[in-house]
């Protein structure tokens, strides 16, 4: 080992720069470390968890391909989820449809030659059915014409799961955080053997169909004056390597609430392969308006084409003073905080009432306190080191207070960005039970269910009863109509 007293050196300032030196490394790390043990998830999945988790996100992707005509391939055909018989010891209810007694032809009396009979597997909450179509085919007694009904519409066309039980397992996979791996060994526990390939290509299938709605979605998001933006991380299978990249999933929030507005709230995801910043740039590519959101460069390009005002996010600011008060006990991070929370009682005060009076307010009794902020932040950060993590966080304040400001004049603003980062929250959850997305159709699947799901939160509307409603309307469902379905619509009527 080596004797540190032979290699310190003997002149005092130099002594006192290794202290120095010393002092703040020690005390980076200690704030790195604080901070990487708040935000630790748990231990990594088992590798079979892995691999069941790889082929799901895969599947799903396939599923939500456009369904060609069953192949001739035996081959290929024998790589086909095989369908089983469904559980003899499940309830049945019955629904008979009849063609009529009489022949549309001729007028003449039908009789029976047999009946076709449809099996749908059904979920109504806490248990499974089984949905029995029967459909008669009758004869014409006088020209022997075939009479029989049609079948009605379902939203997998030749496939057997009822609307409510696609709820279900939507709900399931991105509002519960339970990958369909663990769902199918929950559904083998009541009797019912459903492969996770089965229903991962239910997920594909459903997210295709549910499209447009998501779509419509965010028309009514970017019809705002003010949406509030976020992104997150989500790893993504490359496809050759074995191995993943980082794709990201994109939310757009529209929530008018606080100030009284009648637009109802709504979250739009979208999914890219990266973060470049012409993929924000081609989601508002129709928005004008104030954008709440973070320091991301890749938003000045939005910015600069002057459709696009920015509003910073105080959160953001706070989160690093907290940082550094809670790894360092720091009195000056203390005081920031204690600054910002003054600013947020403001916001208490005039949350609901109408943009007029919360701009008023605001300019009254905020905008003083950000003034005094801002200078204060100015003293501290000429007294203090500027390679410290507390130098760093008064730097990043200092920086986006004037991107704030706009806040204090427009009564339609926010002070953060919270709704966004609310809508992002249940992304961060659920990634730790799938790990990656299988394509960029899965990323793309994940995105329609995400803004169906939250926007039906945000509506105070039970997502999985709302989507059975839509699965089971949808496919009948006038395309140029679509909006009818909108979970708010709903609410109204329920």
């Amino acid at each position: 080992m080596t004797d540190a007293a032979q290699v310190l050196p003997d002149d005092i300032a130099e002594l006192k720069a290794m202290v120095r030196y010393r002092d703040l490394l020690i005390e980076k790390l200690k704030h790195q470390l604080a901070g990487l043990r708040r935000h630790r998830f748990g231990s990594s999945s088992e590798a079979l968890d892995q691999l069941e988790l790889t082929l799901e996100e895969a599947e799903i992707a396939t599923g939500a391909e456009p369904v060609g005509p069953p192949s001739a391939d035996p081959a290929l055909a024998k790589k086909q989820p095989k369908r089983r018989p469904l559980p003899d010891h499940l309830p049945r209810n019955e629904q008979v449809l009849s063609p009529g007694e009489a022949c549309r032809h001729c007028g003449g009396r039908l009789k029976k030659l047999g009946e076709d009979v449809t099996e749908e597997l059904e979920y109504v909450p806490g248990r499974f059915v089984v949905n029995r179509i029967v459909r008669p085919r009758m004869a014409c007694a006088c020209c022997e014409s075939i009479h029989q009904a049609p079948l009605p519409s379902r939203p997998i066309e030749r496939g057997r799961p009822g609307p409510g039980l696609l709820a279900h397992v939507l709900v399931s996979k991105y509002a519960d955080h339970l990958p369909l791996y663990r769902q199918s060994l929950i559904y083998e526990r009541e009797g019912v053997d459903l492969d996770r390939s089965t229903l991962s290509d239910w997920v594909g299938r459903s997210t295709a169909l549910l499209e447009p709605l998501a779509e419509a979605i965010g028309r009514h998001v970017l019809r705002g004056q003010a949406i509030f933006a976020d992104d997150t991380p989500v790893s993504m299978l490359n496809p050759g390597s074995g191995k993943t990249k980082t794709a990201r999933l994109w939310t757009y929030v529209r929530d008018e609430r606080p100030w009284s507005g009648t637009a109802p709230p709504a979250a739009w995801y979208r999914f890219s392969t990266d973060r470049r910043a012409v993929r924000p740039l081609d989601h508002l590519s129709r928005f004008e308006g104030w954008m709440h959101a973070d320091g991301y460069a890749g938003f000045e390009e939005l910015y600069r084409s002057g459709r696009v005002r920015e509003v910073a996010c105080m959160a953001h600011i706070r989160r690093k003073f907290f940082d550094v008060h809670a790894a360092q006990g720091s009195a000056v991070a203390a005081e920031a905080l204690q600054r910002i929370a003054a600013l947020y009682a403001v916001e208490q005060e005039v949350r609901r009432q109408p943009p007029g009076r919360r701009a008023e307010v605001r300019q009254a009794r905020a905008s003083p306190l950000v003034e005094e902020f801002e200078v204060w932040l100015r003293s501290q950060i000429a007294r203090i080191s500027g390679k410290t993590p507390l130098a760093a966080a008064i730097r990043y304040a200092l920086s986006r207070l004037p991107r704030l400001r706009p806040y204090l004049e427009h009564g339609v603003l926010e002070i953060d960005n919270n709704p966004a980062e609310r809508a992002i929250r249940g992304v961060a959850l659920g990634r730790k039970n799938y790990l990656f997305m299988g394509s960029e159709g899965g990323g793309k699947a994940a995105a329609i269910a995400y803004t169906l799901i939250e926007t039906a939160k945000l509506n105070g509307v039970d997502p999985q009863t709302w989507l059975a409603d839509v699965l089971g309307r949808i496919a009948d469902h006038s395309i140029s109509r679509v909006d009818d379905l909108l979970p708010w619509g709903y609410a109204q009527i329920v």
